[in-house]
């Protein structure tokens, strides 16, 4: 093994209820009660916070990210908490990316200027579809006007920097539809676009019960307008399902695809650190929110973890790696694996006999075969 560079550092937040569970969601997420009191969950998670901190000492923190579950459905108070708390724990970045995952609703719009006064400077709104119909079908709670009052609230608010999560291959959506929904969020100004197809994961009701979907000629019709709009429209795309303005892309997950650190907490949480003596550790926390808030002050709240084998780094690293449009220079690899050059040569011979992926000026590239299909380039490096 090669000595392993140590790669920038995130903080990954799980904030785990919803005011109701999508059909198609498989994130650890529940329907939120009356007796969930915020404050305790904000005390937990900077009580969490505290078993990882040995383990990142001296390390600066470059982006935050509180995920869910509906993050918004906090007070900004509370969100300001957990930010205070964070900082006064850890070193972190000037001008640090924080980002507040949102999703619209007339509860929510109103708080957006409090979480900017509370710290945060990036949100990801989950819009979906402008498509009442559609939003129904997705067991959405809200309707096109929210979703469009949100963005409005938001920019109000002082947000210069925020995403719009839009879903292509909805039951019952023409590609008509589909291209609607694009040139609506486009009108909307976010200075990033995440743009992805529904896909029917495991253990949740649209796989149980799978509605009607569009066919696969409709759907690369639909990604192929769509990627084709938002380019036009001047939004770089640098992932699969990632658009930007220039200057705009998420550092956060970038950091992820990079198989760059990020300590993980809350329910059900996840993280990754690299350790000495040159080892890369997976660490998860509790996925029940009532187990996690009974256990959050003793080291019982990380669940597992484990150390990634050589063959694990390898396929983990390109995994996330190859999501990226422009690849990723081979030195990357050894710096954040410490494998060597030619164990990645070794290992991608057989994408690139099938003209999956290209080398290019010391870069490793999908090529486009490569990139419509993701999946099976990842097949090919098992």
């Amino acid at each position: 093994m090669l000595p392993l560079n140590v790669p920038p550092l995130s903080i990954y937040l799980h904030i785990p209820w919803c005011i109701s569970k999508c059909p198609y969601c498989d994130f650890n997420s529940h329907k939120i009660t009356d007796s969930v009191e915020e404050r305790a969950y904000i005390t937990a998670l900077l009580a969490d916070l505290e078993h990882d901190l040995p383990l990142v000492a001296g390390r600066e923190i470059g982006s935050i990210f509180i995920g869910g579950g509906t993050p918004s459905l906090f007070s900004a108070e509370a969100i300001g908490l957990l930010l205070k708390g964070i900082r006064s724990r850890m070193s972190c970045e000037d001008g640090m990316e924080v980002t507040l995952e949102a999703n619209p609703g007339t509860l929510e719009s109103g708080r957006y200027a409090g979480y900017r006064d509370a710290g945060v400077n990036r949100l990801s709104i989950g819009v979906q579809s402008f498509s009442a119909d559609a939003l129904a079908r997705l067991g959405r709670i809200h309707g096109p006007d929210e979703a469009v009052k949100a963005v409005v609230s938001a920019k109000s608010a002082g947000f210069d920097n925020f995403n719009i999560d839009l879903m292509f291959g909805l039951p019952g959506a023409t590609p008509e539809q589909a291209l609607k929904d694009v040139e609506h969020a486009i009108s909307l100004e976010p200075t990033h676009i995440s743009y992805y197809q529904l896909t029917l994961e495991l253990n949740t009701l649209f796989h149980h019960h799978p509605p009607p979907l569009p066919p696969e000629d409709d759907l690369w019709q639909v990604q192929c307008q769509g990627h084709g709009t938002l380019a036009a429209a001047g939004y770089g795309q640098y992932e699969v399902s990632a658009f930007a303005l220039p200057g705009k892309r998420c550092k956060h997950n970038l950091n992820y695809w990079q198989f760059g650190d990020y300590i993980g907490i809350g329910a059900g949480a996840h993280g990754k650190l690299t350790r000495p003596p040159g080892q890369v550790e997976r660490r998860w926390r509790l996925q029940s929110p009532q187990d996690y808030l009974t256990h959050a002050e003793n080291p019982s709240v990380v669940a597992g973890s484990r150390i990634l084998n050589k063959q694990d780094l390898m396929l983990e690293f390109l995994m996330n790696a190859l999501r990226l449009t422009d690849g990723f220079p081979t030195t990357l690899f050894s710096d954040r694996t410490g494998l060597s050059e030619k164990e990645l040569q070794k290992l991608l011979k057989n994408a690139f006999d099938q003209a999956l992926i290209e080398p290019i000026e010391g870069h490793v590239c999908p090529t486009p075969l490569g990139g419509r299909f993701l999946d099976d380039l990842l097949t090919s490096l098992a």
